[in-house]
This record gives C-alpha cells, sequence and structure tokens, in this order.
C-alpha cells in the first residue's frame, strides 16, 4: 500500500481525484493512502439531512457520495482516505469499518488515551466525545472516503451542525489529551496501524 502525504489540500478536487482513481484502477493496481488536511468545509453525505447544518455561514457545504451524514473538515484534522481494492484484499465493508476504527484507538493508546468504537454510530469515541468520523463508499470493488481524525485544530465550527447528524453530540481532539503531534507525524503512524491490522506492507511513492 503506498503512502502519500498531500499536504493542506481543497477537498472538492481531491474528492473528484478520489473518483478518478477509482475508475481508473484495474486488477493490478496498488492500493494506496492519501493522508491530508483540508481547507475549512462541510460534507455531506448521500443521504445526508440539511436540517444537520444550523448555520455554516461563510464555510463551503459540499454534496459527498460517501456514507453518514454531515461533518467538518478543517486545518488541525488528519484526514485518511484508504483507495484499497476490498475484493483482493477480501474484507468487507464492516471489517473495514472496524479496521479504521481499530487503528485509531491503537494510534492513541500509544498515548495512553483509552478510545472505543461504537457499533451504532461508526467513529471513535473518547468519554463519550467524538475524536474520529467515518464515512465510505465501496464503488467498483474499491474504497473511498475514509476517516477523519481531529489531532489539534479549532473545533467551533463542529458547533454549526450536527455531528454525524447527532444532536448534542460533543468533539475532542488529540491536544486535548496533551498529545501535541503534528498531522503528518499522526497520519503516518495511522497509516502503519492501518496497514499492520490489514496485514499489508507501506511504502512511499
Amino acid at each position: 500500500m503506498i503512502v502519500r502525504w498531500l499536504g493542506l489540500v481543497d477537498y472538492e478536487p481531491t474528492f473528484r481525484a478520489m473518483q478518478k482513481f477509482v475508475d481508473e484502477r484495474d486488477g493490478a493496481s496498488r492500493d494506496e493512502i492519501w493522508l491530508l488536511e483540508h481547507s475549512p468545509v462541510f460534507t455531506l453525505g448521500m443521504a445526508g439531512d440539511r436540517a444537520h447544518l444550523l448555520m455554516p455561514g461563510d464555510i463551503p457545504v459540499v454534496a459527498a457520495d460517501r456514507g453518514g451524514q454531515v461533518t467538518y473538515h478543517g486545518p488541525g484534522q488528519l484526514v485518511a482516505y484508504p483507495l484499497l481494492d476490498v475484493r483482493r484484499l477480501g474484507i468487507s465493508v464492516r471489517g473495514l469499518v472496524l479496521q479504521l476504527e481499530q487503528a485509531v484507538i491503537d494510534l492513541v493508546a500509544t498515548h495512553g488515551v483509552t478510545a472505543v468504537g461504537r457499533r451504532d454510530a461508526p467513529g471513535v469515541y473518547v468519554e463519550g466525545r467524538k475524536l474520529a468520523s467515518l464515512g465510505l463508499r465501496i464503488r467498483r470493488g474499491s474504497s473511498y472516503h475514509g476517516l477523519a481524525l481531529n489531532v489539534d485544530m479549532d473545533l467551533a465550527p463542529f458547533a454549526r451542525i450536527n455531528p454525524c447528524g447527532m444532536a448534542g453530540m460533543q468533539v475532542t481532539q488529540l491536544a486535548d489529551f496533551g498529545i501535541r503531534a503534528d498531522v503528518e507525524q499522526v497520519g503516518r503512524q495511522f497509516a502503519q496501524a492501518l496497514a499492520s491490522g490489514l496485514g499489508v506492507p507501506l511504502t512511499t511513492p
């Protein structure tokens, strides 16, 4: 699996690049994981209810072809897009969700923080507050979209929405637990944890 650090990028062109990657790949294509930060944006899943956009204000809203409701992306948040041939890996959608969650759980455990997943609401939580959100799409046997892990960011925009469609949901970030690390560093740790869980080696381009 090739790991790529893309830096700070806008959402919509990255979304289109993922779609293009999935459309053009074949059985011989290498799996990739894209690690990045997004400029401020609210994204709404395919079944998303715009009623959960309480007061988006000047932050753009983009409709995406992923599962889930509304979420926020911004600088200081790790976004990880696993572009995987799930048929070749022999993993189910639920299995991939669990692997993504477990990679975050394992990562924060190395810093002494206990996190958990929830069957009724995909994502990773610490003390009932959401640390990472998750939304996937599987098309042509391949996954795209992925996971957003709050590292050290401005959490205020989450108050403008019902995060993941859950009114009153509190969010948190690694910095709240004294974990000070840059987003790229956290991303590479996450990618290694995910690759270990999937049983595949990581390489750089």
